[in-house]
């Protein structure tokens, strides 16, 4: 680790001699000054790299506040730490205001100083090693909950860990932490995928099987209690939106509401919005839809929108149980028609359930697809995050979470499946009748091998429209994608490596359904 130096601008620097030479031993270097100008030519000589100052408030000639201001002018990366013999509450502000790092009272002692210097350059490096080695203790345990049995919750538990590792270790430079994490996730995956497959078609054909909460049970179970409240519900569903998506957004959004529910459902199969979303809202399997409200489910064969009656869904939904109810649906597609909705919110406010989709990120996942930029921009997992939190917080939906924090109410944030990011392809061949989502397909004369797919070649049986009598789904494992051998390295590179939804990971299937209230 190169030396870090130290700038001390204080009038009675004399008397700090004590302290400065405790820093020495550490390691550290120390510029020692008298006056504010004298750490500003310090800071101007090249000849010196300032990693961190130290600054006393009360100099004669230039003050520390005017010290700190000329500096943050000119220097705003160099960590500024303001030293005081006042506890008057205007300096504090006045300091906090020109954006210091921390502010120490007089007298300090050496192991203040040690820790403030720690906190303000070495806290990334302290964290990304103190996070290595938790998980490295943390890896033993969670291959030994993946050797044993685990049922629909443990996988959710399970998620929830790799999620957090997720996040935790996004920040540290140890390329071997993250090979040993990536290839857990892959295991973890692969036999969360065999999991899946062995329980899903028992789930919804036996009454008394364990199973978890599907999309056509989540807002029966989770959202219609809160309709019996004295207050609105807003449900606000992202689509296309992850866990861990939700975990990088969470500190964001709990500045203005907090978090009373942190759950997780599963989605069903295929994980796209045409069958997930549909299913949510209408509270019934696909082929239920097409059988009970033929005129609300438009096939993958025929025209127009495949998600466009998804409140006349939710209408009957509520019907169904008994909700007779003044509600407003809304779908947000642009950020103008986002703004207006944010200034509608007072009349909002009469209904008893206002829906809110957007589709940003679902948007943001197709234009990686098609765009180079955007590609740059999602690099990989933690850029994807990034940009999303970057989207949220320039969004309309951030106006509306502010004016909702001012009211009695109840805030609901979900989504209809995830997506997981693609690198391996599988070999497929059908006619011109084949469905084009890249994580399963559905028609007539598919060509595949089995062992590469989730088969299923009688749709009722996992409650899915029959478009043809031999017409079976199939679905993809982990970060697999189909791809047809004609112009095949072509069509394998365009996608490589894309975010794509409809098969089987842990990221498409487990999804958070999130409460909030006012704090």
């Amino acid at each position: 680790m190169d030396t870090i130096t130290i700038l001390w601008a204080d009038d009675e620097i004399e008397l700090l001699k004590p302290h400065i030479l405790f820093l020495e031993e550490k390691g550290y270097q120390v510029i020692p000054v008298l006056s504010g100008t004298e750490a500003l030519d310090e800071m101007e000589d090249s000849a010196n790299h300032i990693d961190i100052v130290f600054l006393d408030e009360n100099m004669p000639g230039l003050t520390g506040l005017d010290t700190l201001a000329r500096m943050k002018a000119s220097y705003p990366q160099v960590p500024i730490i303001m030293i005081t013999k006042s506890e008057e509450e205007h300096i504090m502000d006045e300091a906090i205001g020109g954006k210091i790092s921390d502010y120490l009272i007089k007298p300090v002692n050496p192991n203040q100083i040690l820790l403030a210097i720690k906190k303000h350059t070495e806290a990334r490096r302290l964290q990304s090693e103190r996070s290595t080695m938790n998980y490295q203790q943390q890896f033993r345990q969670i291959g030994l909950e993946l050797s044993g049995r685990m049922d629909h919750e443990d996988w959710i538990q399970i998620y929830r860990k790799l999620v957090y590792w997720d996040l935790e270790l996004s920040n540290t430079d140890d390329e071997n932490i993250h090979e040993i994490f990536s290839s857990q996730k892959a295991e973890a995956n692969q036999l969360f995928c065999k999991f899946y497959e062995q329980n899903y078609v028992d789930w919804l054909n036996s009454p008394q099987a364990d199973k978890p909460l599907l999309s056509p049970m989540v807002l029966r179970e989770k959202m219609f209690p809160l309709l019996r409240e004295d207050k609105p519900t807003f449900l606000i569903v992202i689509d296309n939106f992850r866990y861990d998506q939700w975990k990088f957004l969470q500190p964001a959004i709990e500045q203005y509401l907090k978090t009373v529910d942190d759950s997780l459902y599963y989605s069903i199969l295929p994980t796209t919005t045409q069958f997930a979303r549909n299913s949510m809202f209408g509270g019934l399997m696909p082929s239920e839809i097409e059988r009970k409200y033929p005129q609300y489910w438009v096939n993958e064969d025929e025209e127009g929108y495949k998600n466009q009656y998804e409140n006349e869904l939710l209408d009957e939904n509520l019907r169904r149980n008994g909700f007779n109810i003044k509600h407003s649906y809304n779908k947000v597609l642009n950020a103008q028609y986002g703004h207006k909705l944010v200034e509608n919110m007072p009349n909002l406010m009469q209904n008893k359930l206002n829906v809110i989709v957007y589709n940003f990120v679902d948007m943001l996942s197709h234009a990686r697809t098609d765009s180079n930029i955007v590609r740059e921009l999602a690099v990989d997992e933690k850029a994807y995050r990034s940009v999303t939190r970057s989207w949220f917080e320039h969004s309309p939906l951030v106006e509306a979470m502010k004016y909702l924090s001012t009211k009695e109410v109840n805030v609901i944030i979900t989504t209809d499946h995830g997506s997981v990011r693609i690198d391996r392809p599988v070999k497929v061949k059908g006619d011109a009748s084949v469905s084009v989502n890249l994580r399963y397909k559905q028609g007539r004369l598919l060509d595949y091998n089995p062992k590469d797919v989730f088969e299923v070649k009688d749709p009722t049986k996992v409650f899915l429209p029959r478009r043809h009598v031999t017409s079976p789904y199939i679905f993809c494992h982990q970060n697999d994608f189909f791809a047809y051998p004609n112009n095949y390295n072509q069509y394998v590179q365009y996608y490589m490596n894309t975010f794509q939804h409809g098969g089987i990971s842990m990221e498409e299937v487990l999804i958070p359904f999130i409460t909030l209230q006012n704090k």
